[in-house]
């Protein structure tokens, strides 16, 4: 038991959870004797594969994560979201997710968090102990409440992402170096702050698993040139997992998640130029950039990850669907999804869910009409410039997946079964710290 929580006086359990963003469960079992302290978090706690959300992508997951809610609640459906009534965009941040944290939850109950760099989390807040946002934040010194915490982290040379830009170099080498450097400097923040021992709830993430996986995750699978850089970096994941469960004291239930999992990608979609081949969207011109660019042409239209709208006259400001159209037109639009074949013979999409399967809540006026998960090799791009051909390569070779994100919790009586998704992470951190929550503001359920 830490001194902190001696001179408190305070026996209420806590936990630390650590995110490790991406990470395939598969892929630490299969290499178990390479991560022995992840094997021996398995071995003497609860561990398991657990499903993503719909639609599988971090800005996404990460609200869904921390408020046990489906996009429908949190508002946030992925790296890029339609304004109601609007063809703009823009992109979700911390003030957009509607849904209420697990660190609000402890907050409220008179109870300390430490939070670092989960993403869709800017700017930081003020009602927590000590905040500094994750993915999408523009730098540290903006990104860090208290002052304290901004000036220690500017002294480490803390960095809230890596730079995945060098990852599209033909040499990973400098990318290798720059993820390596995050990763070192964010343990490194991670364990100044367990040491504090100070708060009830720590939650932090490694986001730089996700940019390595991007880069090289194929080259694990197919034995490429970067495997050993692969293997060695979550060599260096593990040992820093393993350190952190070794600092925390008796009171405190280490859990570590991913998001969403991993695969190699063989094949960027691009599905608004396989809509306008097919008829559903038409490119007038080359000048086109923006959504409401080609609306006035356009029966549906996709946003990234394998989102797709029906321009339905009423909701989009220049409809082309009437509404006694709707269910006959998505139907068209899934039935034709499902059918799609990449070049290898291979179906695209795994599955197209509709989007009162997946969403329900105050915010499903911005959810999409229909969302295709992809069959393993297949990443969905959207954008509104045309391509000369809608399936191409490029500089990536991992992809997000739906299924086979990780789970560990060092707890034995915590039980992960094959019905566990990213839902139930929330309600099972606040039954670990014991604390009471309304059961039906969760999508999941508790597994402790």
């Amino acid at each position: 038991m830490g001194l902190f929580d001696k001179l408190r006086g305070d026996d209420e359990p806590r936990v630390a959870f650590f995110g490790i963003d991406g990470v395939p469960y598969s892929f630490l079992k299969d290499n178990a004797s390479e991560f022995e302290n992840i094997a021996a978090l398995a071995r003497e706690g609860s561990a398991g594969p657990i499903d993503s959300i719909v639609p599988p992508e971090s800005s996404a997951c990460w609200p869904a994560l921390t408020t046990g809610a489906n996009p429908g609640e949190t508002g946030v459906y992925g790296f890029q979201d339609r304004e109601t009534g609007s063809y703009d965009t823009y992109v979700p941040m911390g003030r957009d997710v509607q849904a209420t944290r697990i660190w609000d939850r402890v907050t409220d109950a008179g109870r300390n968090s430490t939070v670092m760099n989960v993403p869709v989390t800017f700017p930081p807040q003020r009602n927590v102990q000590r905040m500094v946002s994750g993915f999408l934040s523009p730098g540290v010194d903006k990104a860090a409440h208290p002052d304290e915490l901004r000036e220690y982290l500017e002294s480490i040379d803390y960095r809230i992402d890596a730079n995945a830009k060098l990852g599209h170099d033909d040499d990973k080498s400098e990318f290798i170096e720059n993820a390596h450097r995050t990763l070192d400097a964010r343990f490194e923040a991670f364990e100044h702050y367990v040491e504090q021992d100070d708060w009830d709830l720590f939650f932090g993430v490694f986001m730089t698993t996700d940019r390595v996986n991007h880069f090289l995750f194929k080259d694990y699978e197919e034995d490429g040139e970067y495997k050993e850089e692969f293997i060695d970096f979550y060599r260096q994941v593990d040992e820093y997992i393993g350190r952190l469960r070794e600092m925390l004291p008796d009171d405190v239930t280490m859990v570590v998640a991913s998001d969403h999992g991993f695969t190699s990608l063989d094949y960027e979609v691009h599905f608004n130029q396989w809509l306008a081949d097919e008829g559903w969207l038409s490119y007038e011109d080359d000048d086109h950039e923006e959504l409401s660019d080609i609306a006035d042409d356009t029966e549906a239209y996709s946003l990234i990850p394998g989102r797709f709208y029906i321009n339905l006259e009423g909701r989009e400001p220049r409809g082309r669907v009437p509404e006694e159209q709707y269910e006959e037109k998505r139907a068209e639009l899934k039935a034709q999804l499902e059918d799609l074949e990449g070049p290898d013979g291979r179906k695209v999409c795994e599955r197209v869910v509709e989007k009162e399967e997946a969403f329900h809540g105050d915010h499903t006026d911005i959810a999409p009409d229909l969302v295709a998960i992809p069959s393993h090799g297949f990443d969905m791009k959207a954008g509104f410039k045309g391509h000369d051909d809608v399936f191409s390569q490029g500089p990536r070779n991992g992809m997000h997946s739906f299924d086979n994100a990780s789970l560990f919790v060092d707890d034995p009586d915590v039980t992960v079964d094959d019905d566990v998704d990213l839902f139930d992470i929330a309600p099972t951190i606040l039954d670990l710290m014991e604390m009471d929550y309304p059961d039906h503001e969760f999508e999941g359920r508790s597994l402790a």
